[in-house]
């Protein structure tokens, strides 16, 4: 079993799914998933959990994300990308950089944000973008994010090119159209770009090229561990018999141990799996891992 956890660099034009399942079948592994999607049309980091890692996918899910994303000022699009069509265009005033600045400043913090209608989020069991290809516009709840950082990278004529470390839930789309309204104009992203998701904020990527020929090669690419990606709860060590017993379901008691979800190590210090403890030192197994 292949179990650990890959950072793709997620190429151009492949949806996070179709990505995934190569990934999957290069690498031999029994299941896989994702943490977070790009869309097509968005390049980068995605985590790949395989195998066993599947099990603690969610759990990963809370970290803030770093992205570059280019604007095209004065064109807007149905989809915010370059996939949709044309539906606005406004002419671009004079700008300076100190006036894009300016404005930038007015996103960052907390904020609420409508998501768009052509995203993943379903309304009565169907996905927002099925509703908005067949021409309906149905009201969305804004839902908080934070901004904890926006700047200028290049500006050139009518393209913008910025990065944005922002929590889960943020739309760059959105964000991109809101940016440019602020400034005066309309606009659309032409090119989106994840260059990291927390806590893989130094850790390097695999495109599927690369992957591919080590794997030809027989030089499989190596996993982070699983429990690279849940390092933010807190570690409970275990005797054996303490161990055996939550493999069978079983509650057992912990000295000095926090409320709340923590992740469980054997006698041997393997990593088998996340648990939930409460304020009377009990934990009991929530998802583990067969080792």
């Amino acid at each position: 079993m292949r179990t650990g956890i890959l950072l793709l660099d997620k190429p151009l034009g492949l949806s996070s799914n179709a990505a995934l399942q190569r990934v999957r079948r290069l690498l031999g592994a029994a299941k896989a998933g994702h943490v977070g999607s790009l869309d097509p049309l968005a390049t980068g980091m995605l985590p790949i959990c395989l195998d066993e890692a599947t099990k603690i996918a969610g759990d990963i899910l809370s970290g803030r994300k770093c992205y570059r994303f280019s604007i095209g000022l004065g064109t807007r699009t149905a989809t915010g990308d370059a996939e949709g069509a044309v539906i606005e265009t406004a002419p671009v005033p004079l700008l300076q950089a100190d006036d894009i600045s300016c404005a930038l400043e007015s996103f960052l913090g907390p904020q609420a944000q409508i998501p768009p209608m052509y995203s993943a989020l379903k309304r009565d069991g169907q996905p927002l973008y099925r509703l908005a290809r067949a021409g309906q516009v149905v009201e969305r709840a804004a839902r908080d994010i934070h901004i904890s950082e926006l700047k200028i990278l290049s500006f050139e004529g009518t393209a913008l090119e910025l990065e944005v470390i922002c929590s889960k839930g943020t739309y760059v789309r959105t964000l991109a159209e809101d940016i440019a309204r602020a400034l005066g104009t309309c606009g659309y992203v032409t090119r989106l770009h994840r260059s990291y998701v927390e806590p893989f904020v130094s850790e390097p990527m695999h495109s599927l090229v690369a992957i591919a020929s080590a794997c030809a090669a027989g030089d499989f690419p190596a996993l982070l561990p699983a429990d690279f990606g849940v390092g933010h709860f807190a570690a409970v060590h275990l005797d054996a018999a303490r161990a055996q017993r939550l493999r069978h379901g079983q509650a057992v008691r912990v000295e000095d141990c926090v409320s709340g979800r923590v992740r469980l190590y054997d006698e041997a210090g393997r990593f088998f799996g996340m648990g939930e403890a409460n304020a009377a030192g009990e934990v009991r197994p929530r998802r583990l891992f067969v080792l």
